[in-house]
């Protein structure tokens, strides 16, 4: 029995690969979606690194930014409900 050794660069994608599978993905999903697919596609690997770093921006962190901004407005954040000077 004979061995057959596989060339070098068996297994590598080449321009041609990369260029045939752009055309399929843009047939398939159309030029409308494409660019959405890649924003969702980058936030979802900006909040897995943030998630694995485990940094945390303000803004990122919506309970946080609501009790910042209720605490620069001056109104309680303890839950008390303070009724609007029209109403009294």
């Amino acid at each position: 029995m004979a061995c057959y050794l596989a060339p070098m660069g068996v297994g590598v994608l080449s321009p041609w690969h990369i260029a045939i599978f752009a055309i399929v993905v843009l047939v398939v999903f159309g030029p409308k979606r494409l660019p959405e697919m890649g924003r969702s596609l980058g936030k979802g690997m900006r909040e897995f690194k943030d998630s694995i770093s485990g940094q945390s921006t303000p803004a990122a962190d919506p309970a946080a930014a609501t009790s910042a901004l209720m605490v620069e407005a001056g109104t309680p954040s303890s839950g008390t409900v303070v009724p609007d000077r029209d109403t009294l």
